[in-house]
């Protein structure tokens, strides 16, 4: 089979399009094949050693596709059945054996392009606002990068629990996806200091919560937002780690809460992940959630996804497509 291998960490030219022999489903496992692979900044993390896997590895957290075959002791599964998965390894190539477990099935009227498009970041949106800090009626928020694949499903359910979000973007383009979306107030970071419009926003008071996907440039501004024991929920580094944060600035900033989650732990149990995922693909079959899809991009063109996502050029999800 096809498949993306990364035999050393570096740039997005260390990332080969190999022949390899198709994998058997070890006991539990069921064999899937791929019908189209979600890119997601951890992959990035992956590849470039931050999140350390050891060389060679397949990367990919995240897809949906078919029941190829099932290894031994598997039960409530078997081929045909249409699938997804997420924070599950190996998914940049033509099968992957996952164990039987971490499969969720797939409903009618969601495609495996919709379900790979999904999984990760709208299970990274769900746990966010209803269980890191579960957004209430009347709460304020912001988000940045709200045009992104997880802000612009974010914005959505935040909306979907009463509250009322400023939304963080670069361009204009990426303003208007965000009102799409449904956010209250947009601001362009590349025009408007974010920390001051926030302020003047909300009268001086801050916000409940800040949803921070950024991290490095953006950390400091978003503890200003806060007001007093509000939630910075710190979810991502798209433009570098944080440095090293002295507790005591909580304090100082008026009894802050600060948190660095992440889906794993979010999706502990077999229950918690389908429930997070039904909820999810309810709302996608009843039109209250929009999943967008901004590019596809062949497997074979993997390093290609990779250097258009840290551009920061996406308008929704990246799929590669076996």
């Amino acid at each position: 089979m096809k498949t993306i291998r990364i035999n050393r960490t570096g740039d997005a030219d260390v990332l080969e399009y190999e022949e390899i022999a198709t994998p058997a489903p070890g006991p539990g496992q069921a064999r899937v094949k791929v019908e189209a692979a979600g890119l997601n900044f951890i992959d990035i993390y992956h590849r470039i050693g931050a999140y350390t896997l050891k060389p060679p590895f397949t990367p990919g957290m995240e897809g949906a596709g078919v029941v190829d075959a099932v290894g031994p002791g598997v039960t409530g599964l078997q081929p045909g059945d249409r699938v997804a998965w997420t924070m599950q390894s190996a998914s940049y190539a033509e099968y992957v054996c996952i164990a039987a477990e971490k499969l969720v099935p797939l409903p009618e009227g969601i495609s495996s392009r919709q379900a790979a498009a999904v999984m990760l970041q709208g299970l990274t949106a769900h746990y966010l606002c209803h269980s890191t800090y579960p957004v209430k009626p009347g709460d304020k928020t912001v988000v940045t990068a709200a045009a992104g694949g997880v802000g612009h499903l974010l914005v959505q359910m935040i909306k979907r629990a009463g509250g009322w979000v400023a939304a963080t973007v670069s361009t204009e383009e990426k303003a208007a996806l965000a009102r799409s979306a449904g956010a209250d107030e947009v601001i362009l970071y590349t025009q408007t200091d974010f920390e001051a419009e926030v302020k003047r926003l909300t009268g001086g008071a801050g916000v409940e919560v800040v949803y921070d996907s950024v991290g490095k440039t953006t950390f400091d501004k978003s503890l200003n937002c806060l007001k007093p024991r509000g939630y910075m929920v710190l979810y991502g580094q798209a433009s570098g780690p944080v440095p090293p944060v002295d507790p005591q600035i909580l304090n100082q900033k008026g009894s802050l809460f600060l948190t660095r989650p992440s889906l794993g732990a979010y999706i502990l149990t077999r229950e918690e992940l389908l429930a997070r995922s039904q909820a999810v693909f309810d709302w996608m079959l009843s039109g209250a959630l929009e999943v967008r899809i901004d590019r596809e991009f062949p497997l074979a063109q993997a390093a290609d996804a990779h250097r258009y996502m840290e551009a920061r050029r996406t308008k929704g999800k990246v799929l590669l497509i076996p």
